[in-house]
């Protein structure tokens, strides 16, 4: 692909919608490596880093954060419009982040609860990716990103190559760091069979169960590949290690309950659980 015309240098923008600015916090952990990105790339706005803000259109456009009122669909459709190349980094971007566990509850009464003036408060029902808005041309997923795999992605981009983004799962990490499994070892519901690598199976590594930072592994390219098998896994959960449907749902429904395959599955054992305690 040709990422920009010309002798020029690239320019960059980096846009937060909501989320915690970790991943933003990620680039900026690039230290040496991030003199040598601003030398590769025009760095023309970047709220978190720097005072100097200068409007697109832009060759590469970083958005982290997901969509939760009006205005930010608003002006996330801006942001694309001036964005040769969008690129979602981190769980909030791609998946909606934690605050999406908001979709399955009643926004109203949490407004209630939380603020003494609920009426001040604008904001969607809801949390979604921003792939739910705009086009999207590339994900970085993770809670938050890892720093390396950003600049591996940056870097192809200014060589003209297709990104190499993880699409295999953290059990095969486990395998090249030689851990020993936590479900088979220790019991542990662990999610790393159906989450995407990228991390390095930090978790496992310690010792201690994947909770899905990554998202879904989808096997291959997104479109091109096959969703995880989440109920084989649920099942594993339920049937051998003793997890009752709630702690199933839960498995499921944490930083990246809103991406498809773990949505799927987690309600689809909500509705076991309701049954169950109505039977």
């Amino acid at each position: 692909m040709s990422f920009v015309e010309g002798q020029r240098k690239p320019r960059l923008g980096v846009f937060k919608f909501a989320s915690c600015d970790g991943c933003q916090l990620s680039v900026l952990n690039l230290e040496d490596e991030l003199l040598l990105l601003g030398a590769a790339l025009d760095i023309a706005y970047f709220p978190e880093a720097s005072s100097r803000m200068e409007p697109g259109p832009y060759d590469l456009a970083l958005v982290e954060g997901s969509i939760t009122t009006e205005e930010d669909e608003h002006r996330i459709k801006a942001v694309r419009e001036q964005a040769k190349v969008l690129m979602t980094i981190g769980a909030c971007a791609t998946a909606g982040g934690i605050q999406a566990l908001r979709n399955w509850a009643d926004i109203g009464s949490y407004k209630q609860c939380v603020y003494p003036r609920p009426d001040f408060i604008r904001t969607l029902a809801t949390s979604t990716s921003i792939a739910d808005h705009v086009k999207v041309d590339y994900e970085l997923r993770g809670c938050p990103i890892d720093k390396d795999q950003l600049l591996r992605v940056v870097t192809d981009l200014l060589a003209g190559v297709r990104p190499r983004i993880p699409a295999d799962s953290v059990c095969l990490e486990c395998k090249r760091r030689g851990n020993v499994c936590v479900v088979v070892a220790k019991g542990m519901p662990c999610l790393g069979p159906v989450t995407s690598g990228g991390c390095g199976a930090i978790c496992p590594s310690m010792g201690r169960d994947c909770y899905g930072c990554f998202g879904p592994a989808e096997g291959m390219a997104k479109g091109v590949g096959y969703p995880p098998n989440t109920a084989s896994l649920a099942k594993q959960f339920h049937d051998r290690l003793g997890l009752i449907p709630i702690d199933v749902v839960r498995r499921f429904r944490g930083i990246n309950g809103a991406a498809a395959s773990f949505r799927r599955e987690s309600e689809a054992w909500a509705v076991k659980r309701t049954n169950s305690e109505g039977s």
